[in-house]
């Protein structure tokens, strides 16, 4: 049975990464199994969920595939963390997976003065994901395709900036200008001074004298947008494309990625195989034993097959170049021969086959 990282958590898939971090910082307060009344094994699957939503790749994978499959292991244990160590404090981490501490950056970034040991992570709007259905010929030559996503997109009156067109920057009144807030805040760590990205400048320290009227300061907003996506030849059906900085946009960073699921449905004659095509052809007893020419319908057009005199059941024939573009080449169709034998025979089909028997044909 498959896990619901969302509601392991206790949130809506709508919710921010900052509604999933709240939730995640309170669960494990409430459930480490150093405190009284801890629960390990409920400790462990909030941090599996945080690991997956608190990251935009993950997220995007976990809500369009319903599960997430590390591609690779993360930092072990005592690493990236400056030098604290928390093996002291009687707080043990041993029960976090591999690559736990890698996903946790987010929770220890706000403690440690904005990133581990004092880096700083680049600002980035979150991964989207969509599919599309594309016929089994555009999967084989490749097709551009305009899709439709509304998704938060830079304003175009300010192009990102928040402020009015042609108004001046003033330095933020929040932050003073640090584009940082500096707080004190308590978790199931204990009491850390924390530094954060102040929101009302998204960082940068200056604001706009006069918002814009389009995006109301935000520089960013939702829209419609027409998306070209170029779809290469020889794709297969379940296959990704990531188009880079098309993902949702965000104030002053930079944009995330879409990533679009290709779905090709199954054709009623051919098949793929690799880069060939495969086909079943039949053929008339007659022609197969004296031979025979066919016109057939391919992806490229009406061709002439050749059936060679006294072909076997099941023999295939290869017609080359016809098949799956792959680089510079191109794979074979393999057309596989069915020798339909006749139900009924006439007296005079009868008569000749007997005599055929008696040549011990």
């Amino acid at each position: 049975m498959k896990k619901d990282f969302y509601e392991i958590l206790g949130v809506s898939k709508q919710s921010s990464k900052e509604e999933i971090k709240k939730a995640f910082h309170k669960l494990a307060h409430k459930y480490h199994p150093d405190k009284k009344g801890g629960d390990e094994a409920r400790f462990k699957e909030l941090n599996e969920a945080y690991q997956v939503l608190s990251d935009d790749s993950k997220r995007a994978q976990y809500d369009q595939f319903g599960s997430y499959q590390p591609g690779s292991a993360g930092a072990q244990a005592g690493q990236g963390f400056g030098g604290f160590d928390f093996s002291q404090g009687g707080f043990d981490f041993s029960g976090f997976s591999q690559g736990g501490f890698g996903d946790l950056n987010d929770i220890f970034s706000d403690f440690f003065g904005g990133g581990m040991g004092g880096r700083q992570q680049a600002r980035r709007g979150r991964d989207i994901s969509t599919e599309i259905q594309i016929s089994f010929e555009d999967s084989i030559f490749g097709v551009e395709r305009n899709i439709l996503l509304t998704k938060a997109s830079a304003c175009e009156t300010c192009h990102g900036s928040g402020g009015k067109p042609g108004t001046k920057s003033k330095k933020c009144s929040k932050c003073n200008g640090a584009g940082k807030i500096h707080e004190t805040k308590r978790s199931f760590l204990g009491s850390f001074s924390s530094v954060k990205i102040c929101e009302e400048c998204s960082g940068s320290g200056q604001v706009p004298e006069e918002k814009c009227h389009t995006c109301r300061g935000l520089g960013v907003i939702k829209k419609e947008q027409s998306i070209k996506v170029v779809i290469p030849a020889g794709i297969n059906s379940g296959e990704m494309i990531r188009l880079a900085g098309y993902g949702e946009a965000i104030p002053k960073g930079a944009s995330g990625d879409l990533y679009i699921k290709i779905n090709v449905p199954p054709h009623p004659v051919f098949k793929r195989d690799g880069s060939n095509l495969f086909m079943n052809l039949d053929v008339k007893l007659s022609d197969a034993m004296l031979g025979a020419e066919r016109t057939i319908k391919t992806l490229d057009g009406d061709i002439t097959v050749k059936i060679p005199e006294g072909v076997s059941i099941g023999e295939t024939l290869r017609v080359k170049e016809k098949g799956v573009p792959h680089g510079r080449s191109r794979g074979d169709l393999m057309i596989k021969l069915n020798i339909k034998l006749p139900s009924k025979l006439s007296r005079h089909a009868r008569e000749m086959i007997e005599k055929l028997k008696e040549e011990g044909i």
